[in-house]
């Protein structure tokens, strides 16, 4: 029996650009840059984790920057929108006065599935909403981040619930269940709530039905969603189950941060991603984040990388 997925673990989106993206998701959203990296299969581009002070899994949102990328367009068959979580209601109602201070674009404080949530864009179109923790049972949370601009006790903590919308409903629906055992616990006509792992907000999928226009990829949509597991053999364990059902896989990939296993179901991307090691593992606490962070096996091309990539000033004032 393949071992069961503990919850998300990242969710990785395109920005055309890091420097935006960065004062956004830092001064606005209040979440710490864990790590800046590159794109290990596009060494030319920018990888940027924002997620709690610890940079514990189930938190990060990361970035691609594609900067001659074309903006991406909202449709079907993608995932159509990101969660992150807050404490409680009143979190919500703190972030909805600061929307309104830094011109944040939102839909105001809403209710989904019993929740309060407050939907938002970014100002590329990248689309999230916020989640109360308020009565939250499931997946624990993160730590807040301690050095940033929100107050602690109302801080995003965490990712929520991922929402993916498609044309081919029933059989997305099908392969949630039956290869990811996500649990379903709540159907409707087109739309279905599942639980991973503990569930809660930090281990929840929508899945949205829409036979509307198809989604184009590009900067402002997402790249893709990883879920949880434990550890090495874990994940071998996935590529031997996906191997056996006969789905077509990367393979092991080593990221020096976490393994990784990725496969494709229709439209959407899924990656499955261990809990460790982490990010602290080449740089201390205290300065997660400031400097351009390679795994070993691209320190040898630190130079040309380095003239290659935008840079980009992330010392805060």
């Amino acid at each position: 029996m393949t071992v069961e997925l503990l919850g998300i673990h990242h969710v990785t989106a395109m920005t055309d650009n890091a420097m935006r993206n960065y004062k956004f998701f830092t001064e606005v959203l209040g979440m710490r840059l864990v790590k800046k990296t590159v794109n290990q299969d596009d060494i030319q581009t920018y990888h940027t984790f924002y997620a709690d002070d610890l940079g514990s899994p189930g938190t990060d949102m990361t970035f691609f920057d594609f900067p001659n990328n074309p903006k991406g367009t909202n449709g079907t068959n993608a995932i159509s929108r990101v969660g992150l979580r807050v404490p409680n209601d009143a979190a919500l109602d703190y972030y909805l006065v600061r929307f309104e201070e830094f011109g944040v674009k939102n839909d105001g404080i809403k209710e989904l599935f019993g929740k309060k949530v407050l939907p938002f864009e970014e100002s590329d179109g990248q689309r999230y909403q916020l989640f109360s923790d308020e009565n939250n049972e499931g997946v624990a949370p993160g730590t807040p981040w301690k050095n940033g601009p929100v107050p602690e006790g109302k801080a995003i903590y965490g990712l929520g619930p991922i929402e993916i919308t498609v044309s081919y409903f029933e059989d997305f629906k099908k392969v949630l269940t039956d290869v990811y055992g996500m649990k379903p616990i709540l159907e409707e006509e087109k739309v279905a709530l599942f639980d991973v792992g503990e569930g809660g907000n930090g281990g929840q999928v929508i899945l949205r039905k829409d036979e509307s226009v198809l989604g184009q990829q590009g900067y402002g949509q997402v790249h893709h969603v990883s879920f949880r597991v434990e550890d090495h053999k874990a994940i071998k364990e996935w590529e031997a189950k996906y191997n056996e059902m006969g789905l077509q896989h990367s393979g092991h990939v080593d990221r020096f941060y976490f393994e990784a296993l990725y496969t494709r179901i229709g439209h959407i991307l899924i990656e499955l991603s261990t809990d460790g090691p982490g990010f602290m593992g080449d740089e201390p606490y205290e300065t997660l984040g400031e400097s351009l962070s390679l795994p070993p096996f691209l320190e040898p091309k630190r130079d040309y990388i380095e003239s290659q990539i935008r840079p980009f000033d992330t010392t805060r004032s």
